[in-house]
């Protein structure tokens, strides 16, 4: 039996494990993988106890395999490089398509910061913003980093920050914060209305990686004269950018929009 079929067999079984995972199971034991994948238990034993010595697997209670904190760790490695690259693709995209600057921002803390930006000449916006943290209650990204946040952990988050006035729609307090990022879920993507300066206006939407959870935020911002007559046709391309965008950090392969 050749070496690449063994190898082909032991991915099949780490995918099958993986796949228990985000079934919401937490791992799987040789009949578990072997019923999902319908091969023979022994084959599937060896497969699963080579990934667990190489470190791709861990053993649990004796009979449970679940994913291992190597492969774990290289995903994420892998989702962050992709976030980066892929996101400029996306950047790049929905640039083209709305003629607005677009931006791809993280939390850190209490606060948003870009790694990602493309700013078409017509934007007419001046400087760079990526590296710059700004208050994740009313930035851009804020409310899409926080998509599926908890209220308590929005309030923990937010407890010891003050909610200074950056314009004249900024969120007063973290209530009202959460009651906008409410409104926001229902929509399906955010809007920041004046919140993070004056005469500005922002839409932006979450991108989950592969575990699911929030990674980033796609954002499109300009000058809200601009911007809010056209708010429906962008939240459009918006969607479908964070779309393949998290296809690319979360494994579900998409073809890239078309204008």
């Amino acid at each position: 039996m050749s070496k690449t079929s063994s190898m082909g067999r032991g991915m099949m079984a780490i995918l099958a494990v993986g796949a228990r995972h985000a079934q919401g199971h937490d791992g799987g034991t040789v009949a578990d993988v072997a019923a999902d994948l319908d091969k023979d238990r022994s084959q599937v034993s060896r497969s699963l106890k080579g990934a667990l010595q190489e470190g791709f697997l861990a053993r649990r209670d004796q009979r449970k395999y679940s994913l291992g904190w190597t492969i774990l760790t290289d995903a994420q490695l892998v989702a962050e490089q992709r976030l980066k690259t892929d996101g400029l693709t996306a950047l790049e995209g929905l640039a083209s398509e709305t003629n607005e600057a677009c931006f791809l921002g993280v939390l850190s803390g209490n606060s948003t910061v870009t790694i990602g930006e493309q700013v078409p000449a017509s934007a007419n916006l001046v400087g760079s913003w990526l590296g710059r943290p700004y208050p994740a209650y009313c930035s851009d990204a804020g409310q899409a980093l926080l998509w599926d946040a908890p209220d308590e952990e929005v309030r923990k988050i937010f407890e010891s920050v003050e909610f200074v006035k950056h314009g004249p729609n900024t969120p007063s307090s973290v209530e009202d914060f959460l009651a906008r990022l409410k409104e926001a879920r229902v929509r399906g993507y955010s809007i920041v209305d004046e919140e993070a300066e004056p005469g500005l206006y922002s839409l932006a939407a979450p991108v989950r990686d592969f575990k699911g959870e929030v990674a980033a935020a796609l954002q499109i911002v300009g000058p809200k004269s601009r911007i809010e007559p056209h708010r429906e046709t962008y939240a459009v391309a918006l969607h479908a950018w964070q779309e393949w965008l998290e296809s690319m950090v979360g494994g579900r392969l998409q073809q890239p929009p078309r204008a």
